[in-house]
């Protein structure tokens, strides 16, 4: 079954669209405060179909999700209990959130830089941060670094690799796809027998 190849194929046209740098910037700005897909699953594509203009997609996916980092801020400080807490709960959120509330208290503005980085949704550590009155300027200090060190180490990587990752990813989709399938799958139930 070649199901990822397929849908990478998919992407790399994507990626090629004369509006790929708009829907880059958009969905990066959403996914900084409500939006469920990651930055990385456009910018990556974006960045092997134009490895010359990895970097300032980068910089492009950078920008818009520190701004909408700050957006996501400002929402969780003036709406979280009426608006933001009730949707956390909505979409099944409200483990991560807790932990956030956890890291926040033990970590501070250390752990906006940790879910600025990681896989961790971003979206909740901003409208946390924004609701439990974090101090703004360390909290876009912390973005700026932490998204930036995220995007363009995925597209400095893609840059260096070039045609030729390009071509090695499309042969070796499949089996890396199916893999990542399998550690998730396997990390799930290894994370509920522990608990």
């Amino acid at each position: 079954m070649n199901i990822f190849t397929k849908l990478y194929d998919a992407c790399m046209r994507w990626a090629r669209h004369r509006y790929a740098v708009f829907f880059l910037g958009f969905i990066s700005f959403i996914e900084s405060i409500f939006f469920p897909i990651p930055t990385a699953a456009m910018l990556a594509p974006m960045a092997l179909s134009k490895p010359d203009r990895a970097l300032s997609l980068a910089l492009i996916a950078t920008v818009t999700s520190v701004l909408g980092g700050v957006v996501g801020y400002l929402i969780g400080a003036f709406a979280f209990e009426s608006w933001v807490l009730p949707w956390i709960n909505e979409l099944g959120y409200t483990e991560t959130h807790d932990r956030a509330l956890e890291w926040f208290a033990k970590y501070g503005v250390w752990v906006v830089l940790i879910a600025g980085f990681s896989p961790v949704p971003y979206k909740i550590f901003t409208l946390t941060a924004g609701a439990l009155g974090m101090a703004f300027v360390p909290f876009v200090i912390a973005s700026i670094v932490a998204r930036s060190a995220q995007f363009f180490l995925i597209s400095g990587l893609i840059k260096w690799g070039g045609e030729q990752m390009q071509h090695k990813l499309r042969q070796y989709v499949d089996w890396i796809g199916w893999g990542v399938v399998i550690l998730g799958v396997l990390a799930y139930i290894i994370y509920n027998v522990a608990n």
